[in-house]
């Protein structure tokens, strides 16, 4: 029979890996607008296969569960699966959020000594028009990078929504404060709309 340990499928490529790539982010990296939305949307990937490692984890928890003949190996194994997933979940939230909130401190920083240096060109008339210039640009560019925040919101929401979907009987563990926080902050956005 299969090692109990061996990904289903095709798993191996399509889940992330259990050894994350530490992405060394500097603030050339949150300058570089491609390079950032790259990084989030390697990050999204979990998200976008929410029902696929629902689906995968819940099988390798019932097969791992197998052989134990007690009443309530499925609902324990399903239990197993949500809890496991929305840890991966949440983790790798808070990494986004972490990247998120970094970037957005950058592009700020920028801009404002962009500011300050416009306010010390009085004389070059040339010189202020290619400050404003890239002044204007950097709160374009700003604008985008804060737009992150609630694509994070809308993001979390529909994966919070297929999780549930799978996972209905699931809440997140009563000692695992931060991540009940997540799990309410997600819930309370839904129910404002």
């Amino acid at each position: 029979m299969s090692n109990r340990n061996s990904q289903l499928g095709t798993l191996a490529l399509q889940a992330p890996s259990t050894k994350p790539h530490v992405v060394h982010v500097t603030s050339s990296t949150c300058l570089n607008l491609s390079l950032f939305k790259d990084i989030l949307k390697e990050y999204r990937r979990l998200d976008d296969a929410i029902v696929m490692r629902l689906n995968r984890a819940n099988a390798m928890a019932r097969d791992q569960e197998r052989g134990q003949g007690h009443d309530e190996r499925t609902e324990n194994a399903q239990s197993k699966a949500c809890l496991s997933v929305w840890m991966e979940l949440t983790e790798n939230w808070k990494r986004r959020t972490k990247l998120v909130d970094y970037c957005i401190s950058v592009v700020d920083h920028n801009l404002d000594e962009k500011h300050t240096a416009l306010k010390e060109q009085t004389e070059d008339a040339a010189l202020q028009r290619k400050t404003k210039s890239a002044i204007y640009e950097d709160e374009v560019y700003r604008r985008q990078v804060h737009n992150e925040l609630s694509v994070e919101t809308i993001v979390r929401k529909r994966v919070v929504d297929a999780f549930q979907s799978r996972c209905r009987y699931f809440a997140p563990p009563k000692s695992d404060e931060e991540t009940r926080k997540i799990w309410e902050s997600v819930n309370t956005s839904g129910q404002k709309r």
